[in-house]
């Protein structure tokens, strides 16, 4: 991770990764510059309905999505907002997630639903 400015949108279920990113409570939004977190903030999605939360994310700034699971259909709609999706991830706090992915450390299968 270079000098770029990167927006990390994570779905969080009951404190931990959401197994699936269009079920969420809420997004955390973690900012990161020159390879460290600066911040982070807490944001309700709008209703759950196709293509609308790539869309909100794209809206805000975020240029990574790091989930559990997630539609191949979705994971279409992010790229073609030039969003990096990282799937797959096993459950953890989502400041976890930041901080593995940041550091080059973040284990993930890659996996998406079958929707």
């Amino acid at each position: 991770m270079g000098t770029e400015k990167v927006r990390i949108a994570i779905p969080v279920v009951g404190g931990a990764i959401s197994e699936h990113f269009g079920h969420s409570e809420k997004f955390e939004v973690y900012t990161v510059k020159d390879g460290k977190i600066e911040g982070s903030e807490d944001l309700v999605p709008p209703p759950h309905e196709p293509g609308v939360i790539p869309k909100w994310l794209n809206g805000i700034g975020a240029n990574v999505i790091i989930t559990g699971g997630i539609g191949r259909k979705a994971v279409e709609l992010f790229n073609s907002y030039g969003i990096t999706v990282v799937s797959g991830v096993s459950a953890m706090t989502a400041r976890e997630a930041a901080e593995k992915y940041v550091e080059g450390n973040l284990d993930s299968t890659g996996e998406t639903c079958s929707h």
